[in-house]
This record gives C-alpha cells, structure tokens and sequence, in this order.
C-alpha cells in the first residue's frame, strides 16, 4: 500500500513538474494561449475604451446641441438687438450680463433651460467673448482665437456633434464644448453670434472607467475560466505523445515490435507515429538480419570447420599409418598417399571455393563482355555428357539468346547446377534436361532432374553455406556444399535471380534468370 502511494504521489508531482516546467511542451503551449488571449483582450479594452468615449462624447454633444436649439432662440428673440461696450452686437447690451438684475428685466435675463454644470459662451463676430455663466461657478474656456476664426469661416450653420471640443477652463477643469451659430435678428443669412455650450466630463470619464473596470474584471474571469478549462482540454490533447514516451520506455533490444497507433485524429502526431513505426521497423529488420547473421556464422563456422577437420583427420591418420613402417610396403604406401592426395584436393577445393565466396561477398564486380548464352553451353556439352556418365542429358537451347556476362562466372554456375543435378540421380535412370529460353528482356536457364527432389522445409535454406537437407542429398563426391551459395553469388552480381522449385519424389529444377540484350 505503502508503494503503491509512494507510486501515485510521484506521478502527481511528475505532472505537476511537466505542467511548470518552462521547458515543457505543455507548459509553453498553455503560457503562449494565455498571452495571446490576455493580448487580445487587452486589444479589445482598448478599443473599446476610445470607441466608448468617442461615444459618450458624441451622445452628449448630440443631446447639448438639442437642448440649445429652442432655448437660444427664444432668448435671442426676447433680448433684441444691442451693443456692447465695445461696439459689438449683443443680446444683453446695456448691463453686465454676469451680473444679476433686479427683476425688472426679464427678458434679458438669461433663462435656465440648459443641463446642470454647464457653461454658456457667446463668441460674437469680431471674435469678443462673453461668459455668461461664469458668475454662477462654472466658467466657460476660452478657445484660441483661430477656433473661432476657423468656426466663423466655414458654413458655421453646419455645425453638429462632430464638431465638439475637448478643453480646460481657467480651473483646470476639462469640459466638453459645441457651439450654435445664431443670427441677428431681422437679418437673412450669416451668423452673428456663435453661442458656445459646456459640459464637465468627469461624469463621462467615471462612465468610461467603469465599463473599462467591468471589461477588466471579465477578461480576468476569461484567463481563469480559460486555465480551468484548457488544462484538461491540454491534457487530453497531449496524451498521444505521452502514449508515445511511454511506449518508448517500453522498447529494448528484445522487444521492438511495439507501435503507435496510426490513427489518433491529430495529423502532426499521426505523422510522427508513421515516422516512429517505420523507424521501429528497419530496426527490428535490422536486428533480425543482425541475428540471422550471427546465426549463420556460427553455423559456417561450425560446419567450415569440420569440413575441414574430416580431410585434416585422414592426413594425419594416413601420416601414422606411414611412420609405422607403411613405408617400408609398397602396397599400404599407395594406399595411404592416394587417400592423402584425395583428402587434400578436398580440401584445397573447399579453400577455393570459401576464398571466392569471401571475395565475392566483399567485391561482388565481374568483368562483362558480350556473349552468346547458346554458344557458351554448346562449348560445355561434352565436359558435362562426362560428367553425367550412363544418365540421360537434354539440351533445349535457344538460338542467338545474348547478354552481358562473365563467360568464366556463368560456365561455373552452369557446372554447379549440373554436378548438382548428377550428385542427386541415379547413375543409370538419372535424367537432366538444360533448357534456355528467352522472355521480354531476359534469359532463362534452368537445369532439371528426375532425382529424389527436395523437401518443401527445406528449399529455403538450398542456396545457404554447408546447408544440408537429407539423407538423399549427402554429399558423394567430396562435395562441401558451398557450390550453390557461390551459383547464387555470381547470379546476383549479373544483376540476376536464382530459384529453385521441387517436389518430393519428382527431382528438381534451379532456373537462372538474367538481363538479356
């Protein structure tokens, strides 16, 4: 229980050191979402921010604008025309309009028809400016002169909620600002009087904080809610990758069959499991080949070894018999050197046939030249009718079937099959039967005979180093059988194939196949 805890809590704190851990993947891909979300976020506070305001201060230029429509004008209609001390056209000519009067003179008193904490201007042509509400605590600013100058030389009739202001008045208050134009009475066109209105936006700035306050709140719960859910949503997204170490972990030497799945829903993952089982595949081929070819080493060894330790063990048996005084009886001397010259032509043919083995697995490059398949074997028939003795021989060749060969390499592997074929019939009934044949771009030669045939189990292994199959296949004359692994050498560096095919009781046929011009 103890362990089985222990276990549990590594785990956990494995995860927890994959989930931090700056280098991991998780860890960077869960950081880089939230820095993008928080990003965007922040992106989207900020526009919202300026369009908000931007907002705000339209709506409220819109609403200023409307509530100086029907008030000015009745008050400019009530006031009449006048002049200021300076000469200027004013509707409150003839008092100081920041003072009150004593009411008898309604009509010219300014009436109260505009929002709270709002400042009222009059901007008169000649650019003279006149607070009408700065005795009542709200100042109205005073723009530069060119605002005015710029207001008065466009169609100042125009004038809309676009074209508020945002300024500090002689307190350092920021008020927003639009202007009316407004015509002397009696008179047709153009504007006398731009009348200038305000309003404090510190109302407007807590609305705008506020909201950027709730969007700031919200896109924290947004992070959070986004790690709560991400994390598992992670997890789940990764763990083909941790199916994948722990399949790696898995693997050794001994057991390389393990695979990904191939199909997980996630291409870049699939690809790498289709990356990793192929790898897994050339290394378990590799292995295998590796085993197979410590195996048949072993084996030729083994068996070069006691081909060689049977012709050594007679030499040194006759070489007794001779010390013994064989010498000395010319009929035990005959004997004894006749057997000693046997056992070492055995012998020195099986080192031949180990050296060309050797150099063509090291450097399988032969000499071609141009020759004629159905020429090089007719040149062979009576060394071979030699070798078949009493047993039937048939040649069915093909005329004028030409390739690119080693006469010397292919008239060896021609004598192989045959002394192959001769070693496995019977001396008298025996039949083997040479046949070249010609199909688009090759040349078949097959060598037959009605001998014992071969096992199907071991047809496989025919063309393998000192492999022998049974009884009926021992060798009987000195043979080392090496003959058609060296046939099967030679073939393959002509840029051809071998086979054999066989059934029990019917003899065998090997069948050589080359490029043909």
């Amino acid at each position: 229980m103890k362990i089985s805890l222990s276990f549990m809590g590594k785990k956990v704190l494995q995860r927890l050191r994959s989930l931090f851990i700056p280098s991991s993947l998780r860890y960077q891909l869960l950081s880089r979402s939230l820095y993008i979300l928080a990003a965007l976020l922040l992106l989207i506070g900020a526009f919202q921010y300026v369009l908000m305001k931007d907002f705000l201060y339209r709506n409220e230029a819109q609403t200023m604008i409307s509530q100086m429509r029907g008030p000015l004008k009745d008050l400019f209609n009530r006031a009449g025309p006048g002049h200021d001390a300076g000469g200027v056209n004013n509707p409150f000519s003839g008092r100081d309009a920041s003072k009150p009067n004593n009411g008898n003179d309604n009509a010219q008193r300014p009436p109260m028809l505009f929002l709270p904490d709002s400042s009222l201007a009059i901007v008169g042509s000649d650019l003279s400016f006149l607070d009408i509400t700065g005795a009542s605590g709200v100042p109205a600013p005073q723009l530069a002169q060119e605002h005015y100058k710029a207001l008065f030389k466009n169609d100042t009739g125009k004038l809309g909620p676009d074209d508020y202001r945002v300024v500090e008045d002689k307190a350092g208050n920021e008020q927003l600002v639009v202007f009316r134009a407004v015509g002397n009475p009696g008179e047709m066109g153009g504007a006398s009087w731009v009348v200038q209105m305000g309003t404090y936006t510190e109302r407007l700035h807590d609305i705008v904080l506020r909201q950027l306050l709730t969007f700031v709140f919200l896109s924290l719960l947004a992070l959070a809610g986004g790690l709560a859910l991400y994390l598992p949503v992670l997890r789940r997204t990764l763990n083909p990758l941790n199916q994948m170490v722990t399949t790696v972990e898995d693997t050794n030497a001994g057991n390389l069959n393990n695979r990904f799945p191939a199909v997980t829903g996630q291409t870049e993952i699939d690809r790498l499991g289709v990356s990793f089982n192929g790898m897994m595949e050339r290394l378990e081929d590799a292995f295998e080949t590796e085993r197979e070819a410590k195996e048949q080493m072993r084996r030729f060894v083994a068996d070069a070894s006691h081909e060689l330790r049977t012709p050594l063990t007679s030499i040194h048996g006759f070489l007794e018999v001779l010390l013994r005084g064989a010498v000395n009886r010319p009929e035990q001397l005959h004997t004894a050197l006749n057997s000693m010259l046997g056992e070492s032509k055995r012998m020195k043919k099986l080192v031949e046939d180990l050296l060309t083995l050797a150099k063509l697995d090291r450097a399988p490059v032969v000499q071609r030249t141009e020759a004629s398949l159905d020429v090089l074997i007719e040149d062979m028939e009576p060394h071979l009718r030699i070798l078949a003795g009493e047993r039937e021989v048939e040649f069915a060749l093909s005329r004028n079937l030409r390739v690119m060969c080693d006469c010397d390499k292919i008239k060896q592997v021609v004598l192989n099959l045959f002394h192959n074929a001769v070693q496995h019939t019977d001396p008298q009934q025996g039949q083997i039967t040479i046949t070249l044949s010609a199909e688009p771009g090759l040349a078949l030669l097959q060598v037959q005979d009605n001998g014992q045939g071969i096992a199907e189990e071991h047809l496989p292994h025919v063309f393998e180093r000192f492999y022998r199959s049974d009884a009926s296949r021992t060798r009987k004359q000195g043979g080392a059988g090496l003959g058609l692994a060296i046939s099967k050498s030679i073939v393959e560096a002509h840029g051809g194939q071998i086979s054999v095919s066989s059934e029990p009781g019917k003899g065998a046929a090997f069948t050589v196949i080359l490029p043909a011009l």
